[in-house]
């Protein structure tokens, strides 16, 4: 499901439209969406579909649609160091962004039903820490993903502090859901057709909060083995981090902040955002409005009655918007200032690379 705002012409442009329909309304999650490209998740020959507020199927890989992880972003309430469960975690771009926010000594645990998604979402991740820029603006908690059924965790798992359920939850089913979470913690989840917050406010006490109407493919119930018995999904334990992990996120850390102390002398107002290439939009636009019936998509234009009679004063305006504009206002790429302060330390170079988690880019 999905068409609640206009399709984008890139992922910022996505972000845009998301923002201006009210569904990214925090700042800490519209930087997490606006690092990590949707496209990047996307099969190659899909990829002209991935800014459309629309949900995208090919045979098990899944992607709800934008509007939709909007709005779970926001009201799973994350904060650094939290820990979160996905179930149902798919090619693992929400996981992704949750790890933006979640930082390095957060927990970020995937559950995915089919094998072939989670070597899927384990490639997209690989990709997406050698490639991305944004890597390096954050400090990320990596998710890990296992195969299993969710309704199948082993009975030694850990609660989370933060769960998130994407098929449609069974009434049956729910007091299993809140049963992963801790005293605090919060659970999204598609139940009775709306997206769910349910908030663990004690040992038996709960808030439950409609958010908005969804359709989502139920969960699959759990197939028993020949034998009968169930297979015992385990979770990752809860490591701690390496002495040389430890090390490498508090030279990181300090390396950014000397860039932002470098940024404030320089401007004296702190390390600013580098400015997005921003297209021009024109009022009393073609309002494009997708309708759903049952399983179908029909998509039709409708015209604001404006438009008829205003074709003159908005080819006017296009045309002194033109004369004034310079032929290719897009910025350079944005600089990685992490990466250039670490190539530029007097240091070897495999040391160098491993401040930079061997990053191709």
């Amino acid at each position: 499901m999905g068409g609640a705002v206009s399709a984008g012409e890139d992922n910022d442009e996505l972000i845009d439209n998301l923002k201006e329909a009210q569904y990214i309304r925090s700042e800490l999650v519209e930087r997490a969406f606006r690092a990590v490209d949707r496209a990047d998740y996307y099969l190659e020959e899909f990829k002209e579909n991935a800014y459309k507020d629309l949900a995208w199927k090919h045979g098990n890989i899944h992607l709800s649609a934008p509007c939709i992880y909007s709005e779970v972003m926001e009201a799973l309430d994350l904060q650094p160091g939290l820990s979160f469960l996905n179930l149902g975690s798919g090619t693992g771009y929400l996981s992704s962004m949750v790890g933006l926010i979640l930082g390095p000594f957060g927990v970020n645990h995937g559950v995915e039903l089919h094998s072939d998604v989670t070597e899927y979402a384990k490639q997209k991740l690989d990709f997406f820490i050698r490639t991305s820029d944004s890597f390096d603006k954050f400090d990320f908690c990596e998710p890990c993903f296992v195969t299993g059924n969710c309704l199948e965790l082993s009975p030694a798992c850990s609660q989370y502090d933060r769960v998130y359920c994407g098929a449609g939850v069974q009434k049956e089913h729910e007091e299993y859901m809140k049963s992963l979470l801790k005293v605090g913690g919060v659970l999204v989840m598609p139940l009775e057709e709306k997206l769910t917050k349910i908030t663990r406010t004690g040992p038996s006490a709960w808030e439950t909060k409609k958010i908005l109407a969804v359709s989502f493919a139920p969960l699959i119930q759990p197939c028993h083995s020949e034998s009968g018995k169930s297979r015992l999904v385990q979770l990752p334990p809860l490591a701690v981090r390496s002495l040389q992990d430890l090390a490498r996120i508090a030279i990181r850390g300090a390396i950014k902040k000397v860039i932002r102390q470098e940024a404030v002398n320089r401007n004296g107002n702190g390390l600013k955002n580098t400015p997005r290439f921003k297209r021009r939009r024109v009022r009393r636009r073609r309002m494009e409005t997708i309708v759903f019936l049952d399983k179908e998509v029909f998509a039709s234009r409708i015209s604001n009655p404006s438009d008829d009679t205003s074709c003159g004063d908005l080819e006017e305006e296009r045309q002194g918007e033109e004369a004034t504009t310079p032929p290719d206002t897009r910025p350079e790429p944005p600089v990685n200032f992490l990466r250039e302060k670490v190539l530029s330390l007097p240091l070897p170079d495999p040391l160098k690379y491993y401040l930079l988690y061997y990053r191709e880019k």
